[in-house]
């Protein structure tokens, strides 16, 4: 699943892939507002881990969690 993060005066997004379902992103994501916690912690598909500041959250869009089609479509 895409997952693309903007931050409060940032010109660019975060962007990347993780293997989480989106259930788990979106909880995460409740629970650090919720809790008033300092950042909150993602990581992609190749094992990179990001801290995000909650305090600087602008959005959260999280992608659609299909497989990508390979090929040709008649």
């Amino acid at each position: 699943m895409e997952i693309r993060i903007g931050i409060t005066n940032t010109g660019r997004e975060l962007n990347f892939e993780t293997n989480e379902s989106s259930d788990a992103v979106k909880s995460a994501v409740a629970s650090a507002l919720d809790s008033s916690a300092s950042h909150v912690t993602f990581t992609d598909v190749k094992g990179n881990s990001y801290l995000v500041p909650t305090a600087n959250l602008a959005f959260v869009e999280l992608g659609t969690e299909e497989s990508r089609r390979v090929g040709f479509v008649a």
